[in-house]
């Protein structure tokens, strides 16, 4: 009987497997010669020339000129074929749609961002955002594989329902992903937005190569996102991870979170909680981040006052996490969101000085050094791992 295709050991097997070793080096590397992937995988020349002919038909990739400035006689270079899939990544809070098209290297080609205070109808401010960005670029929906939608909260799994967000109006249909897939006409997933900030510091940040982290974030809200063995932990209903309702000491005990939408973590550390303290400490500022940059700024200087809010701010934060590392014993906690970045390296000082006393597990500590949304980020990157396994198998 002859050999399935996708039998192991099967010509189009091996060709496909050498197909994307390739696609992935261009993808890290840029630009190569037939020669340069030759070397990098391992294949002979007359293999490395059928593998860029079969991947220059699929229009996978193009030629973009001969080597310059390299050893050796002159050589045709190729690269990804930017234009042959393009994702998009969304950011929705209850004021403001923040979108992103990137096309499949990996390239934004667009940002947008759409104020929408107060607004329902979801379809539509999720349509009109998208296409204002497809429209920079100079694209359609049509040129779109795939959208990745962060927002707070997560879909339950078994009812489809979006969980832990009742701050987001007209977005608790129990169809809603069935709803923008329709709308929209293209695949579409929502995810929690602190986990996509979890998948762009997996991807680009400071976690690549971590297989267990905890990634705080702390802004408006509190909440975390829990990565096991390289995996995402998203608990049986999409809340792992919702650590604004845990209960904490020197908060008051909310006994309905669901009817009061958050509890002693958000209380102590989110950023109403946040102001509130900065006030009381005589720290001024419009928003939470710029009152804890301002709080920085006047520490460094010797401010007594603000030197005490950080502490402060700091010791809360640490006790959250203590509860958290406690359970979990993870390599790596990171901080991210406005109010820790704001607070810098002083304030991670702070908080790393307060976990050693109230854990026992001595997890790395460190703040994001991403720029940008790193939910945007995290959306795109999702969408492309999806792409990519979809665009580049080749049998």
């Amino acid at each position: 009987m002859p050999a399935s295709p996708s039998q192991p050991g099967t010509p189009s097997l091996l060709r496909a497997i050498n197909d994307r070793a390739a696609l992935e080096l261009l993808l890290s590397r840029g630009p190569l010669s037939r020669g340069e992937l030759g070397r990098l995988t391992g294949l002979s020349k007359p293999t490395a020339s059928q593998l860029l002919a079969r991947l220059e038909a699929a229009h996978l990739v193009v030629p973009i000129g001969i080597t310059a400035g390299r050893p050796g006689p002159g050589a045709t270079l190729y690269e990804i074929n930017a234009r042959v899939a393009h994702v998009a990544g969304l950011d929705v809070t209850p004021t403001r749609i923040r979108v992103a098209v990137a096309d499949i290297t990996g390239r934004t080609v667009a940002e947008h961002r759409l104020p929408t205070p107060g607004r329902h109808g979801t379809l539509d401010r999720v349509a009109e955002a998208l296409d204002a960005a497809l429209a920079v670029a100079g694209l359609t929906r049509d040129e779109l594989h795939r959208v990745v939608i962060g927002t707070p909260g997560a879909l339950d799994p078994g009812t489809g329902k979006l969980r832990y967000a009742p701050h987001l109006p007209g977005w608790h249909s129990p169809r809603l992903l069935a709803e923008l897939t329709e709308a929209l006409d293209l695949p579409v997933d929502v995810e929690n937005d602190v986990n996509l900030a979890a998948v762009a510091e997996q991807k680009v940040g400071l976690a690549q190569g971590v297989e267990d982290f905890v990634l705080l974030w702390a802004e408006e809200g509190v909440g975390a996102a829990v990565v096991i063995a390289g995996r995402l932990h998203r608990g049986h209903t999409g809340g792992a991870g919702e650590v604004g309702y845990m209960p904490m000491p020197g908060a008051p005990l909310m006994k309905n979170v669901r009817r009061e939408n958050s509890g002693g973590f958000q209380e102590l550390a989110g950023a109403p909680a946040v102001r509130a303290l900065a006030r009381e400490h005589r720290i001024s500022g419009r928003t939470a981040r710029d009152m804890v940059t301002r709080a920085r700024q006047l520490a460094e200087g010797g401010d007594e006052a603000a030197t005490a809010f950080l502490g402060t701010l700091a010791q809360r934060l640490a006790t959250g996490l203590a509860a958290i590392v406690a359970v979990m014993d993870p390599e790596l906690v990171l901080l991210s969101g406005d109010i820790p970045i704001a607070g810098g390296e002083p304030l991670r000082t702070l908080v790393a000085d307060g976990l050693t006393g109230l854990a026992v597990p001595r997890p790395r500590l460190a703040i994001s050094e991403l720029t940008g949304s790193p939910v945007v980020t995290g959306a795109l990157q999702a969408a492309l791992s999806t792409v990519r396994e979809q665009v580049f198998t080749t049998h």
